[in-house]
């Protein structure tokens, strides 16, 4: 906790003040680079104890839909320090400090609660991958535990693939992306540890806040599946459920220190 401090004061407070007026300047120009958010989310592991290791690799140089199950909102962290993507997030985290530093990210938000929302977001994730981004789905739509995959939702899949032909993005490959928490301070993840590295059971920002800087180093993995061709023409309830599939033999695997298996043809 203390060593956790120190380096929040020392490190990281450092980083942000000069970091923060950087990446608002090159959003603000349009300037496409990485290079801060990366170093943000590769500092933010080392703050929070965050340990993440690989298997695959993202697709490059293709626009790409990752598909990836959701368990902690350190997720965005852990994928941030690893990978080069556009987040989609609820609406709601728009809001505060947490909202101001996603959208130098340049994250796009949606309200699942309103039809048009998915349209106006259907339109910045085409325009994204028109110009061969990436953008990562957490396709349950909320957070679990970590120790089984929800069923994906497609809809954001269709909505992308519909405004596909009008943002001018061709050769889409959608990627499924498992990312499981796998050890605490050196010992098997149980349901117990699950809980509080979600933060499902905590009750406020506070408690979660608390439990993060409190828990011991965290063994994150991050497995990337074998992309998928996505056209107009694609069943989106199809190519979805493969990506869930995908993902949920991905975590098992993970989460019972056995091998990845390949994925299936």
């Amino acid at each position: 906790m203390i060593a956790r401090a120190l380096f929040f004061v020392f490190v990281y407070i450092p980083m942000m003040l000069v970091g923060v007026p950087v990446q608002f300047v090159v959003t603000r120009l349009g300037i496409e680079s990485n290079f801060m958010p990366r170093l943000f989310h590769r500092t933010g592991c080392r703050f929070l104890g965050l340990k993440v290791s690989t298997i695959g690799e993202p697709a490059h140089g293709r626009p790409t839909l990752l598909l990836c199950n959701h368990i902690s909102w350190t997720d965005i962290i852990a994928i941030g320090s690893v990978a080069d993507v556009t987040f989609v997030a609820k609406s709601s985290v728009r809001k505060g400090f947490v909202g101001f530093m996603a959208s130098l990210q340049k994250t796009i938000y949606v309200d699942y609660h309103r039809r048009r929302d998915t349209q106006r977001t259907s339109k910045e994730m085409a325009s994204r991958l028109a110009g061969n981004g990436a953008v990562l789905l957490f396709a349950e739509g909320h957070r679990d535990l970590g120790d089984h995959v929800q069923p994906f939702r497609s809809a954001l899949v269709g909505a992308a693939q519909a405004a596909m032909a009008e943002g001018g993005a061709t050769d889409v490959a959608v990627q499924p992306v498992t990312i499981a928490y796998t050890r605490l301070q050196g010992l098997p993840v149980g349901r117990t540890e699950r809980s509080g590295i979600s933060g499902v059971a905590a009750k406020g920002a506070k408690e979660v806040i608390r439990d993060l800087l409190q828990s011991g180093v965290k063994e994150v993995t991050i497995a990337f599946g074998a992309p998928m061709p996505l056209s107009v023409e694609t069943n989106r309830k199809v190519v979805t459920k493969a990506a869930e599939d995908e993902v949920r033999r991905m975590l098992v695997a993970l989460n019972r220190g056995l091998p990845v298996p390949q994925p299936v043809a």
